[in-house]
């Protein structure tokens, strides 16, 4: 009875084989890698501008909470952010309210944080990335602008002689995306994708905030509740 297994082949022809699979595993890896610099959601219109300017915006509805408990959320919740980076680094100065405006319902702050894009022992690649940060609420609605949007990159131990980017020079369709419109360029592109997700994660953040949750049992997945997103 003939049989096709790897362990009926002669001993040359079993390493051939097995030398043929390790040759074959890292492509195979590779194959299966996403390759982020040609995700859809980095590319053209990522990056919003407005007048020239790189502006993220989020505009969505409370539906069960009135404005002044909605300010003070949103105030609190700026305010433990800065609280958080000051313990993380205090070498980052650059963050702090600048505007406390009750009767308007808007809280402006400006934000320094490190954005980390590598880190293994003794490797770091980071940059400072800063912004401008507002958060108003009127009638229930609440808005959340990011903008003023800049980077200090490859600064020394001293925090000196690092490299200063804007956004608007930097991150936006024609700074960090191919002509095609098909792939973000290594260097500006990983900023970018930093950038994107950041702020993301930022706006889930002050969701998560002014919602209350519920579990769902079933899929073991929190949902907001109190949320209607434009």
């Amino acid at each position: 009875m003939k049989t096709n297994s790897l362990l009926s082949l002669p001993l040359k022809g079993r390493f051939g084989g097995v030398f043929m699979i390790l040759l074959c595993l890292p492509l195979c890896l590779f194959a299966g890698k996403k390759d982020k610099n040609t995700d859809p959601k980095y590319l053209l219109g990522a990056v919003p501008e407005v007048n020239g300017v790189v502006t993220f915006q989020k505009n969505f509805t409370v539906t069960d909470r009135n404005d002044q408990e909605i300010y003070d959320i949103l105030l609190a919740y700026i305010t433990d952010s800065i609280a958080e980076v000051a313990i993380h680094d205090p070498s980052l100065q650059y963050t702090r309210i600048i505007s406390e405006e009750k009767e308007s319902g808007t809280v402006v702050a400006r934000i320094e944080e490190y954005m980390i894009f590598h880190k293994m022992f003794l490797s770091l690649d980071r940059t400072r990335f800063r912004y401008l940060l507002s958060a108003s609420v009127k009638e229930k609605k609440v808005s959340l602008i990011i903008t003023q949007i800049s980077y200090y990159y490859n600064e020394d131990m001293d925090g000196k002689n690092g490299e200063p980017y804007k956004a608007e020079e930097w991150i936006t369709d024609k700074e960090a995306v191919n002509k095609a419109g098909t792939k973000l360029y290594p260097r500006s592109g990983k900023f970018r994708r930093k950038t994107i997700d950041r702020v993301q994660a930022i706006f889930e953040g002050f969701m998560d905030a002014l919602s209350t949750k519920e579990v769902e049992e079933q899929v073991e997945k929190q949902k907001r509740k109190g949320i209607v997103e434009d």
